[in-house]
Order: C-alpha cells, then sequence, then structure tokens
C-alpha cells in the first residue's frame, strides 16, 4: 500500500491494487531516528504537562479531565477536557472564544468520525446515527500541549478557563 499499490517484482509500472505514496525521504528518516532515541524523555515530558493539568483542574466540576487508567501508559499525544453534560456545544464555544481572547491557543476537537465528509458520502451516515458520541464531541476542548509546558503556564490556562466557565454561568 506504502508504495502506490505495485505488487514487489511486478515493475515499476505494475499497480496490483489501490496505494499511496508513503515513502519519506532519507534526511526524514535520519530526524525520526534521532527523534526516537529521546522518545522516552518526550513522552515523560508530556505527562508532567499531563499531571500539571490533571493537579490544577482536579476539583473542577464542571470539566472531565482525562486520567491513565491503573496498568496503562499514555503516551499524551493530546490533552482534551470535556464540559460536564449540562454545557450545550454553544456553550463550549463560547469558552472557546474567551479562551481565545484571553491568548490560550485551544480548539474543539475531532468531529465524530461518522460525520466526516468521506464517512458521510460513502456510507451516508449523518448528525444523529451516534447521539452519544456527537453529544460527548460537543463538549470536548484540546488545551494547549506541548512538551515543554511549564506548571506556570498550565496554571495560567487553567485560570483562564476557570474565568470563562464562570463568565458563562453568570449569565
Amino acid at each position: 500500500l506504502r508504495n502506490q499499490g505495485r505488487d514487489s517484482g511486478a515493475g515499476w509500472l505494475a499497480h496490483a491494487r489501490m496505494g499511496y505514496n508513503y515513502r519519506i525521504s532519507d534526511i526524514n528518516c535520519a530526524l525520526g531516528i534521532e527523534q526516537l532515541k529521546r522518545i522516552d524523555t518526550f513522552i515523560e515530558k508530556r505527562a508532567q504537562v499531563a499531571g500539571y493539568y490533571q493537579q490544577i483542574l482536579c476539583d473542577e466540576q464542571r470539566v472531565i479531565v482525562p486520567q491513565e487508567s491503573d496498568g496503562c501508559r499514555v503516551s499524551w499525544f493530546v490533552f482534551v477536557i470535556r464540559l460536564q453534560d449540562d454545557f450545550s456545544a454553544s456553550d463550549r464555544d463560547q469558552i472557546l472564544q474567551r479562551l481565545r481572547e484571553r491568548g490560550v491557543q485551544c480548539s474543539n476537537y475531532f468531529t465524530p468520525i461518522h460525520l466526516q465528509p468521506y464517512m458521510t458520502d460513502r456510507f451516508g451516515y449523518k448528525k444523529g446515527d451516534f447521539p452519544i458520541t456527537e453529544r460527548v464531541a460537543e463538549r470536548t476542548i484540546a488545551m494547549p500541549f506541548y512538551n515543554n509546558l511549564t506548571y506556570e503556564e498550565v496554571d495560567i490556562v487553567c485560570k483562564a478557563l476557570k474565568s470563562a466557565l464562570d463568565s458563562l454561568s453568570s449569565k
């Protein structure tokens, strides 16, 4: 699949199946190999940043904070919180707007897979087919997250989040 659907030994122009061009350059391979030498450090740093969010938001009842389950190790690609069930998608969008106004780079998280254009076009999925998934997705916030975020920076972000939540509930 990575080599445009070519079978090995069938020749350069013979495509036996649908495929893709997933070959990468030597320089990208070299960079990747060097980065892999530091993967444990990256994972540790990201776990530390996740821990900062968990610690600061542990008493915030208006959000659901992701946690590691016993016996699992999370690589913390992103840190996505979820607003409690009494919040709407509109509430989430207002919170995102208030965070951005305070300089916090954040976003909603992915639209559910069944509502992605390919899935709706190919399989005819539509809004309402998976209501629980849709309801969860409508309340997600991807928080700023990278290896070198400090405790102080996470604290600033969390204070901005709490302020945005407060301003929404004071309506």
